[in-house]
Protein backbone atom coordinates (compact mmCIF):
# COMPACT_ATOMS: atom_id res chain seq x y z
CA UNK A 1 0.00 0.00 0.00
CA UNK A 2 2.76 2.35 0.78
CA UNK A 3 4.55 1.67 -2.34
CA UNK A 4 1.38 2.43 -4.55
CA UNK A 5 1.13 6.03 -2.52
CA UNK A 6 4.29 6.34 -3.35
CA UNK A 7 4.50 5.35 -6.79
CA UNK A 8 1.13 8.34 -7.15
CA UNK A 9 2.64 10.81 -5.26
CA UNK A 10 6.08 11.16 -7.17
CA UNK A 11 4.17 11.58 -10.46
CA UNK A 12 2.26 14.25 -9.17
CA UNK A 13 -1.51 12.07 -9.58
CA UNK A 14 -2.36 12.82 -6.16
CA UNK A 15 -2.06 15.98 -5.79
CA UNK A 16 -5.42 18.08 -7.48
CA UNK A 17 -4.41 20.69 -9.65
CA UNK A 18 -5.98 24.36 -9.67
CA UNK A 19 -9.03 24.20 -11.58
CA UNK A 20 -9.06 26.75 -14.39
CA UNK A 21 -11.98 27.45 -16.04
CA UNK A 22 -12.60 26.61 -19.55
CA UNK A 23 -12.07 29.43 -22.34
CA UNK A 24 -14.91 30.12 -24.72
CA UNK A 25 -14.54 27.90 -27.75
CA UNK A 26 -14.33 30.32 -30.90
CA UNK A 27 -17.43 29.17 -33.07
CA UNK A 28 -15.45 29.44 -35.91
CA UNK A 29 -13.09 26.64 -34.11
CA UNK A 30 -15.63 24.22 -34.00
CA UNK A 31 -17.22 24.63 -37.46
CA UNK A 32 -13.64 24.25 -38.74
CA UNK A 33 -12.65 21.14 -36.80
CA UNK A 34 -15.85 19.57 -37.48
CA UNK A 35 -15.65 20.12 -41.54
CA UNK A 36 -11.76 18.48 -41.12
CA UNK A 37 -13.11 15.65 -39.10
CA UNK A 38 -15.77 15.57 -41.70
CA UNK A 39 -13.43 15.04 -45.05
CA UNK A 40 -10.65 13.25 -43.58
CA UNK A 41 -13.57 10.73 -42.45
CA UNK A 42 -14.87 10.38 -45.78
CA UNK A 43 -11.91 9.49 -47.87
CA UNK A 44 -10.75 5.80 -47.31
CA UNK A 45 -7.20 5.36 -45.91
CA UNK A 46 -7.26 1.58 -45.20
CA UNK A 47 -3.84 0.23 -46.06
CA UNK A 48 -4.95 -1.27 -49.57
CA UNK A 49 -6.06 2.05 -51.09
CA UNK A 50 -3.07 4.56 -51.48
CA UNK A 51 -5.18 7.22 -49.81
CA UNK A 52 -3.14 8.97 -46.95
CA UNK A 53 -1.31 11.22 -49.05
CA UNK A 54 -4.50 12.71 -50.23
CA UNK A 55 -5.47 13.30 -47.00
CA UNK A 56 -1.98 14.62 -45.91
CA UNK A 57 -2.14 17.23 -48.99
CA UNK A 58 -5.44 18.19 -47.81
CA UNK A 59 -4.79 18.59 -44.42
CA UNK A 60 -1.27 20.55 -45.40
CA UNK A 61 -3.54 22.62 -47.67
CA UNK A 62 -5.42 23.56 -44.72
CA UNK A 63 -2.05 24.60 -42.42
CA UNK A 64 -0.90 26.47 -45.50
CA UNK A 65 -4.00 28.61 -45.98
CA UNK A 66 -3.94 29.80 -42.60
CA UNK A 67 -0.45 31.10 -42.97
CA UNK A 68 1.81 28.51 -41.99
CA UNK A 69 4.93 28.75 -44.92
CA UNK A 70 4.87 25.97 -46.96
CA UNK A 71 8.58 25.52 -46.57
CA UNK A 72 7.43 24.27 -42.63
CA UNK A 73 4.60 21.90 -43.79
CA UNK A 74 6.03 18.45 -45.95
CA UNK A 75 3.98 15.85 -47.39
CA UNK A 76 6.13 13.39 -47.65
CA UNK A 77 5.98 10.15 -49.53
CA UNK A 78 6.70 6.70 -48.73
CA UNK A 79 5.86 3.92 -50.55
CA UNK A 80 2.01 3.72 -50.75
CA UNK A 81 1.67 6.06 -48.14
CA UNK A 82 2.60 9.13 -46.76
CA UNK A 83 3.51 11.06 -43.50
CA UNK A 84 2.61 14.74 -42.79
CA UNK A 85 5.29 16.63 -40.53
CA UNK A 86 4.63 20.40 -40.00
CA UNK A 87 6.16 23.07 -38.04
CA UNK A 88 4.91 25.85 -35.81
CA UNK A 89 8.00 27.95 -35.27
CA UNK A 90 8.20 29.45 -31.82
CA UNK A 91 10.82 32.13 -31.07
CA UNK A 92 13.34 30.08 -29.63
CA UNK A 93 13.16 31.91 -26.12
CA UNK A 94 12.75 28.94 -24.18
CA UNK A 95 16.10 27.54 -25.67
CA UNK A 96 14.62 24.10 -25.57
CA UNK A 97 13.89 21.48 -28.24
CA UNK A 98 10.90 20.84 -30.56
CA UNK A 99 7.57 19.12 -29.37
CA UNK A 100 6.36 16.57 -31.03
CA UNK A 101 1.97 16.12 -31.87
CA UNK A 102 1.41 12.30 -32.78
CA UNK A 103 -1.25 11.21 -34.99
CA UNK A 104 -2.15 8.58 -37.81
CA UNK A 105 -3.80 9.40 -41.11
CA UNK A 106 -4.27 5.78 -41.99
CA UNK A 107 -7.34 3.13 -40.63
CA UNK A 108 -8.17 0.02 -40.50
CA UNK A 109 -10.58 -1.99 -43.30
CA UNK A 110 -14.37 -1.51 -43.33
CA UNK A 111 -16.66 -3.15 -44.68
CA UNK A 112 -20.16 -1.81 -46.08
CA UNK A 113 -22.16 -5.16 -46.26
CA UNK A 114 -21.16 -6.05 -42.08
CA UNK A 115 -21.99 -2.11 -40.93
CA UNK A 116 -25.19 -0.69 -40.01
CA UNK A 117 -24.09 2.55 -41.55
CA UNK A 118 -21.95 3.70 -44.43
CA UNK A 119 -18.73 3.55 -42.44
CA UNK A 120 -17.13 6.17 -44.86
CA UNK A 121 -19.43 8.31 -44.34
CA UNK A 122 -19.59 10.82 -41.18
CA UNK A 123 -22.84 10.18 -40.17
CA UNK A 124 -24.91 10.72 -36.74
CA UNK A 125 -27.48 10.12 -34.23
CA UNK A 126 -28.71 12.26 -31.51
CA UNK A 127 -25.53 11.16 -29.17
CA UNK A 128 -23.02 9.87 -31.57
CA UNK A 129 -20.87 10.38 -34.72
CA UNK A 130 -20.14 6.85 -36.76
CA UNK A 131 -17.58 6.08 -39.25
CA UNK A 132 -14.66 4.23 -39.57
CA UNK A 133 -11.44 6.78 -38.13
CA UNK A 134 -13.96 8.55 -36.23
CA UNK A 135 -12.25 7.82 -33.07
CA UNK A 136 -9.00 6.06 -34.35
CA UNK A 137 -7.49 8.56 -35.12
CA UNK A 138 -8.87 11.19 -37.56
CA UNK A 139 -10.38 12.85 -34.05
CA UNK A 140 -7.14 13.09 -32.98
CA UNK A 141 -5.71 14.75 -36.20
CA UNK A 142 -8.17 16.79 -36.88
CA UNK A 143 -8.75 18.26 -33.62
CA UNK A 144 -4.61 18.96 -33.61
CA UNK A 145 -4.92 20.74 -37.23
CA UNK A 146 -7.56 22.79 -36.03
CA UNK A 147 -5.77 23.76 -32.87
CA UNK A 148 -2.39 24.82 -34.90
CA UNK A 149 -5.00 26.91 -36.85
CA UNK A 150 -6.34 28.44 -33.93
CA UNK A 151 -3.58 29.04 -32.41
CA UNK A 152 -2.15 31.03 -35.89
CA UNK A 153 -4.88 33.25 -36.22
CA UNK A 154 -5.11 33.82 -32.47
CA UNK A 155 -1.93 35.47 -32.86
CA UNK A 156 0.17 33.14 -30.44
CA UNK A 157 3.78 32.67 -31.47
CA UNK A 158 5.08 29.50 -29.11
CA UNK A 159 8.08 29.84 -27.35
CA UNK A 160 9.93 26.89 -28.64
CA UNK A 161 9.11 24.73 -32.18
CA UNK A 162 5.87 22.77 -32.33
CA UNK A 163 5.50 19.78 -34.76
CA UNK A 164 3.05 17.75 -36.06
CA UNK A 165 3.67 14.32 -36.91
CA UNK A 166 1.14 12.10 -38.76
CA UNK A 167 1.96 8.84 -39.97
CA UNK A 168 0.49 7.51 -42.92
CA UNK A 169 0.74 3.90 -42.14
CA UNK A 170 0.31 3.14 -38.44
CA UNK A 171 -2.21 0.30 -38.96
CA UNK A 172 -0.01 -1.67 -40.96
CA UNK A 173 3.94 -1.59 -40.93
CA UNK A 174 4.72 1.61 -39.69
CA UNK A 175 7.33 2.42 -42.12
CA UNK A 176 6.43 6.51 -42.26
CA UNK A 177 6.43 6.02 -38.33
CA UNK A 178 10.22 4.81 -38.41
CA UNK A 179 11.13 7.15 -41.15
CA UNK A 180 10.10 10.19 -38.67
CA UNK A 181 11.18 8.82 -35.53
CA UNK A 182 14.99 8.16 -37.45
CA UNK A 183 15.27 9.57 -40.21
CA UNK A 184 13.99 13.35 -40.00
CA UNK A 185 16.05 15.56 -37.82
CA UNK A 186 13.78 17.83 -36.65
CA UNK A 187 11.21 15.00 -35.57
CA UNK A 188 14.15 12.87 -34.17
CA UNK A 189 15.66 15.76 -31.93
CA UNK A 190 12.68 16.84 -29.92
CA UNK A 191 12.44 17.15 -26.67
CA UNK A 192 9.25 14.94 -26.12
CA UNK A 193 6.05 13.80 -27.75
CA UNK A 194 2.26 14.26 -26.77
CA UNK A 195 0.25 11.16 -28.56
CA UNK A 196 -3.25 12.23 -30.05
CA UNK A 197 -3.54 8.21 -30.49
CA UNK A 198 -3.90 7.06 -26.88
CA UNK A 199 -4.87 8.19 -23.25
CA UNK A 200 -7.99 10.22 -22.70
CA UNK A 201 -10.99 10.04 -20.20
CA UNK A 202 -13.40 7.20 -19.27
CA UNK A 203 -16.52 8.00 -18.41
CA UNK A 204 -19.03 5.36 -16.35
CA UNK A 205 -22.22 4.19 -18.19
CA UNK A 206 -24.45 6.49 -16.62
CA UNK A 207 -21.59 9.34 -18.15
CA UNK A 208 -20.01 10.15 -14.66
CA UNK A 209 -16.07 10.40 -15.33
CA UNK A 210 -14.12 8.31 -13.83
CA UNK A 211 -10.40 9.03 -14.55
CA UNK A 212 -8.48 10.57 -16.94
CA UNK A 213 -5.86 8.03 -18.02
CA UNK A 214 -2.07 9.18 -19.29
CA UNK A 215 -0.55 6.17 -21.58
CA UNK A 216 3.30 6.19 -20.33
CA UNK A 217 3.73 2.95 -21.94
CA UNK A 218 2.66 0.05 -24.48
CA UNK A 219 2.62 -3.37 -24.97
CA UNK A 220 5.05 -4.67 -27.81
CA UNK A 221 3.06 -5.98 -30.66
CA UNK A 222 4.45 -9.47 -32.28
CA UNK A 223 2.71 -11.65 -34.82
CA UNK A 224 3.42 -15.36 -35.95
CA UNK A 225 1.78 -17.21 -38.56
CA UNK A 226 1.36 -20.98 -37.45
CA UNK A 227 1.19 -23.54 -40.44
CA UNK A 228 0.45 -27.20 -40.38
CA UNK A 229 1.77 -29.25 -43.83
CA UNK A 230 0.32 -32.32 -44.51
CA UNK A 231 0.87 -34.55 -48.36
CA UNK A 232 -2.76 -33.99 -48.93
CA UNK A 233 -4.86 -36.36 -50.91
CA UNK A 234 -7.80 -36.69 -52.48
CA UNK A 235 -11.10 -35.74 -50.44
CA UNK A 236 -12.44 -39.08 -51.01
CA UNK A 237 -10.23 -40.97 -49.60
CA UNK A 238 -9.82 -38.95 -45.43
CA UNK A 239 -6.49 -39.30 -43.65
CA UNK A 240 -6.92 -39.15 -39.98
CA UNK A 241 -3.95 -36.57 -40.09
CA UNK A 242 -5.87 -33.52 -41.48
CA UNK A 243 -4.48 -30.72 -41.61
CA UNK A 244 -7.28 -28.33 -41.04
CA UNK A 245 -8.31 -30.67 -38.09
CA UNK A 246 -4.84 -30.63 -36.66
CA UNK A 247 -4.90 -26.56 -36.86
CA UNK A 248 -7.81 -26.43 -34.99
CA UNK A 249 -6.08 -28.31 -32.44
CA UNK A 250 -3.47 -25.96 -32.21
CA UNK A 251 -6.03 -22.89 -31.95
CA UNK A 252 -7.58 -24.43 -28.91
CA UNK A 253 -4.44 -25.01 -27.58
CA UNK A 254 -4.02 -20.85 -27.83
CA UNK A 255 -7.31 -20.45 -27.30
CA UNK A 256 -6.78 -22.29 -23.96
CA UNK A 257 -3.44 -21.16 -22.74
CA UNK A 258 -2.97 -18.90 -19.81
CA UNK A 259 -0.08 -16.25 -19.80
CA UNK A 260 1.33 -15.26 -16.40
CA UNK A 261 0.28 -12.45 -14.64
CA UNK A 262 2.36 -10.09 -14.74
CA UNK A 263 2.29 -6.20 -13.02
CA UNK A 264 4.82 -2.92 -12.40
CA UNK A 265 4.29 -0.14 -10.16
CA UNK A 266 2.85 1.76 -12.90
CA UNK A 267 -0.57 -0.69 -13.52
CA UNK A 268 -0.53 -1.45 -9.50
CA UNK A 269 -1.08 1.97 -9.14
CA UNK A 270 -3.85 2.19 -11.98
CA UNK A 271 -5.56 -0.67 -10.92
CA UNK A 272 -5.92 0.90 -7.27
CA UNK A 273 -7.20 4.13 -8.48
CA UNK A 274 -9.79 2.94 -11.12
CA UNK A 275 -11.05 1.04 -8.90
CA UNK A 276 -11.46 3.24 -6.27
CA UNK A 277 -13.36 5.80 -8.41
CA UNK A 278 -15.13 3.02 -10.42
CA UNK A 279 -16.44 1.19 -7.28
CA UNK A 280 -19.00 -1.91 -7.28
CA UNK A 281 -17.77 -5.89 -7.86
CA UNK A 282 -15.47 -4.71 -10.52
CA UNK A 283 -14.02 -1.75 -8.69
CA UNK A 284 -13.35 -3.65 -5.68
CA UNK A 285 -11.77 -6.49 -7.97
CA UNK A 286 -9.73 -3.68 -9.11
CA UNK A 287 -8.45 -2.67 -5.75
CA UNK A 288 -7.75 -6.30 -4.76
CA UNK A 289 -5.33 -6.93 -7.23
CA UNK A 290 -3.40 -3.45 -6.50
CA UNK A 291 -2.75 -4.51 -3.10
CA UNK A 292 -2.53 -8.15 -4.18
CA UNK A 293 -1.59 -9.08 -7.83
CA UNK A 294 -1.00 -12.84 -6.82
CA UNK A 295 -4.65 -13.21 -5.73
CA UNK A 296 -5.49 -15.67 -8.37
CA UNK A 297 -9.40 -15.31 -7.79
CA UNK A 298 -8.60 -11.09 -8.38
CA UNK A 299 -6.80 -11.89 -11.59
CA UNK A 300 -9.31 -14.44 -12.75
CA UNK A 301 -11.97 -11.89 -12.97
CA UNK A 302 -9.91 -9.10 -14.74
CA UNK A 303 -9.00 -11.76 -17.56
CA UNK A 304 -12.73 -12.02 -17.78
CA UNK A 305 -12.81 -8.18 -18.76
CA UNK A 306 -11.31 -7.20 -22.37
CA UNK A 307 -11.30 -3.41 -21.18
CA UNK A 308 -8.83 -4.66 -18.69
CA UNK A 309 -7.06 -8.54 -19.50
CA UNK A 310 -4.26 -6.49 -21.37
CA UNK A 311 -3.40 -4.75 -17.81
CA UNK A 312 -2.48 -8.23 -16.40
CA UNK A 313 -1.14 -10.28 -18.49
CA UNK A 314 0.41 -10.66 -21.77
CA UNK A 315 -2.31 -11.59 -24.51
CA UNK A 316 -1.81 -13.63 -27.84
CA UNK A 317 -5.03 -14.63 -29.91
CA UNK A 318 -6.10 -15.89 -33.29
CA UNK A 319 -6.80 -13.20 -36.10
CA UNK A 320 -7.16 -14.64 -39.42
CA UNK A 321 -7.39 -18.22 -41.02
CA UNK A 322 -5.95 -19.63 -44.30
CA UNK A 323 -6.54 -22.90 -44.97
CA UNK A 324 -7.15 -25.47 -48.39
CA UNK A 325 -6.82 -25.40 -52.16
CA UNK A 326 -9.66 -26.71 -53.63
CA UNK A 327 -13.47 -28.33 -52.35
CA UNK A 328 -11.97 -31.99 -53.43
CA UNK A 329 -9.14 -31.86 -51.90
CA UNK A 330 -7.23 -32.57 -48.67
CA UNK A 331 -5.53 -29.56 -47.33
CA UNK A 332 -2.34 -29.47 -48.25
CA UNK A 333 -1.43 -26.68 -45.25
CA UNK A 334 -3.22 -24.37 -42.89
CA UNK A 335 -2.47 -21.24 -41.20
CA UNK A 336 -3.41 -19.68 -38.15
CA UNK A 337 -2.42 -15.68 -37.95
CA UNK A 338 -1.24 -15.27 -34.04
CA UNK A 339 -1.20 -11.47 -32.73
CA UNK A 340 0.71 -10.93 -29.31
CA UNK A 341 0.75 -7.71 -27.21
CA UNK A 342 3.80 -8.37 -25.00
CA UNK A 343 4.16 -7.06 -21.33
CA UNK A 344 6.84 -4.48 -20.98
CA UNK A 345 10.28 -6.62 -20.22
CA UNK A 346 9.37 -9.47 -21.56
CA UNK A 347 11.24 -10.94 -24.71
CA UNK A 348 9.36 -11.89 -28.02
CA UNK A 349 11.45 -14.93 -28.47
CA UNK A 350 10.14 -16.22 -24.75
CA UNK A 351 6.60 -15.98 -25.52
CA UNK A 352 7.30 -17.87 -29.20
CA UNK A 353 9.27 -20.40 -26.85
CA UNK A 354 5.93 -20.55 -24.51
CA UNK A 355 3.57 -20.77 -27.36
CA UNK A 356 5.44 -23.70 -29.10
CA UNK A 357 5.26 -25.47 -25.40
CA UNK A 358 1.31 -24.64 -25.75
CA UNK A 359 1.17 -26.60 -28.85
CA UNK A 360 3.81 -29.20 -28.33
CA UNK A 361 4.20 -32.38 -30.61
CA UNK A 362 1.72 -30.88 -33.46
CA UNK A 363 4.52 -30.43 -35.74
CA UNK A 364 3.48 -26.76 -36.40
CA UNK A 365 5.62 -24.36 -37.64
CA UNK A 366 6.28 -21.02 -36.28
CA UNK A 367 7.22 -17.79 -38.55
CA UNK A 368 7.20 -14.14 -37.04
CA UNK A 369 5.92 -11.40 -38.92
CA UNK A 370 7.84 -8.11 -39.16
CA UNK A 371 10.34 -6.51 -36.71
CA UNK A 372 8.47 -6.26 -33.36
CA UNK A 373 9.47 -3.30 -31.31
CA UNK A 374 9.89 -3.21 -27.50
CA UNK A 375 9.33 0.26 -26.22
CA UNK A 376 10.30 1.71 -21.88
CA UNK A 377 8.33 3.02 -20.13
CA UNK A 378 8.40 7.22 -20.62
CA UNK A 379 8.44 8.36 -16.70
CA UNK A 380 6.15 11.27 -16.01
CA UNK A 381 7.29 14.92 -15.60
CA UNK A 382 6.03 17.73 -13.53
CA UNK A 383 5.74 20.17 -16.39
CA UNK A 384 3.58 17.67 -18.97
CA UNK A 385 1.68 16.67 -16.00
CA UNK A 386 0.81 20.31 -14.53
CA UNK A 387 -0.33 21.17 -18.77
CA UNK A 388 -2.54 18.39 -18.75
CA UNK A 389 -3.86 19.00 -15.29
CA UNK A 390 -5.22 22.21 -16.69
CA UNK A 391 -6.94 20.85 -19.30
CA UNK A 392 -8.74 18.26 -18.06
CA UNK A 393 -9.80 20.52 -15.03
CA UNK A 394 -11.06 22.94 -16.81
CA UNK A 395 -14.13 20.00 -17.53
CA UNK A 396 -13.66 18.13 -14.85
CA UNK A 397 -12.54 19.40 -11.68
CA UNK A 398 -10.75 17.35 -9.13
CA UNK A 399 -10.46 14.24 -11.87
CA UNK A 400 -7.53 11.88 -11.16
CA UNK A 401 -5.08 11.85 -13.71
CA UNK A 402 -3.30 8.12 -13.81
CA UNK A 403 -0.37 6.99 -15.88
CA UNK A 404 -0.93 3.58 -17.51
CA UNK A 405 0.55 0.62 -20.01
CA UNK A 406 -1.77 0.78 -22.93
CA UNK A 407 -2.45 -3.09 -24.07
CA UNK A 408 -2.29 -1.69 -27.65
CA UNK A 409 0.35 -0.60 -30.19
CA UNK A 410 0.77 3.18 -31.29
CA UNK A 411 3.42 4.78 -33.13
CA UNK A 412 4.67 5.84 -29.29
CA UNK A 413 6.32 2.68 -29.53
CA UNK A 414 8.99 3.98 -31.98
CA UNK A 415 9.48 7.29 -30.89
CA UNK A 416 9.88 5.47 -27.21
CA UNK A 417 12.18 3.46 -29.20
CA UNK A 418 14.17 5.98 -30.60
CA UNK A 419 14.46 7.89 -27.14
CA UNK A 420 11.71 10.25 -27.35
CA UNK A 421 9.82 10.44 -24.52
CA UNK A 422 6.15 9.41 -25.66
CA UNK A 423 2.93 10.31 -23.61
CA UNK A 424 -0.88 9.42 -24.90
CA UNK A 425 -2.99 12.33 -23.79
CA UNK A 426 -6.03 12.40 -26.56
CA UNK A 427 -8.79 14.81 -25.85
CA UNK A 428 -11.53 12.77 -26.03
CA UNK A 429 -14.04 11.07 -22.87
CA UNK A 430 -16.16 8.42 -23.24
CA UNK A 431 -17.37 5.16 -22.20
CA UNK A 432 -14.66 2.06 -22.72
CA UNK A 433 -17.21 -0.35 -23.87
CA UNK A 434 -18.36 2.21 -26.00
CA UNK A 435 -15.13 2.23 -27.85
CA UNK A 436 -15.38 -0.09 -31.47
CA UNK A 437 -12.21 1.11 -32.84
CA UNK A 438 -11.35 -1.30 -35.72
CA UNK A 439 -14.48 -2.67 -34.58
CA UNK A 440 -18.31 -2.29 -36.46
CA UNK A 441 -20.07 0.98 -36.20
CA UNK A 442 -16.98 2.86 -34.69
CA UNK A 443 -18.43 5.96 -33.10
CA UNK A 444 -17.32 9.35 -31.08
CA UNK A 445 -20.27 10.98 -28.86
CA UNK A 446 -21.06 14.16 -30.21
CA UNK A 447 -20.80 15.83 -27.08
CA UNK A 448 -17.08 14.52 -26.27
CA UNK A 449 -16.25 16.07 -30.07
CA UNK A 450 -17.39 19.65 -28.91
CA UNK A 451 -15.55 18.95 -24.86
CA UNK A 452 -12.30 18.43 -26.39
CA UNK A 453 -12.27 21.48 -28.52
CA UNK A 454 -9.60 23.64 -26.23
CA UNK A 455 -7.77 20.44 -24.95
CA UNK A 456 -4.71 20.82 -26.98
CA UNK A 457 -5.13 24.70 -27.01
CA UNK A 458 -5.00 24.76 -23.22
CA UNK A 459 -1.90 22.01 -22.93
CA UNK A 460 0.24 23.86 -26.17
CA UNK A 461 -0.85 27.17 -24.25
CA UNK A 462 0.69 26.16 -20.77
CA UNK A 463 3.92 24.40 -22.17
CA UNK A 464 5.17 26.53 -24.94
CA UNK A 465 3.48 29.51 -23.85
CA UNK A 466 5.45 33.31 -23.02
CA UNK A 467 2.97 34.01 -20.33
Amino acid sequence: MMILKRTLATLGLLAAATVQAAGNTPAGHADRTLEIYRHIIEVDTSKNTGNTPKVARYLADQLIAAGFPEEDVRVIPKDNFASLVATYRGDGSSGKKAILLLGHMDVVEALDTDWERPPFKLTQDDVNFYARGSIDNKFGIAQLTSTFIRLKQEGFVPNRDLILAFSGDEESDMITTRMMAYDIPEVAEAEFALNSDAGGGNLDASGKPVSYNIQAAEKTYATWEITVRNPGGHSSQPRDDNAIYELADVVKAIQNHRFPVRWSEMTLAYFQQVGQQMGGELGDTMVRFAYNPDDKEAAERLRTEPAYVGATRTTCVVTMLEAGHAENALPQSATATINCRIFPGIQVSDIQAELEQAIANTGAEFELLGEPVESPISELREDVVGAISKAVHSRYPQLPLIAYMAPYGTDGMHFRSAGIPTWGISGIFMDPDEMFAHGLNERVPIKAFHDALDHWSIILRELAGND
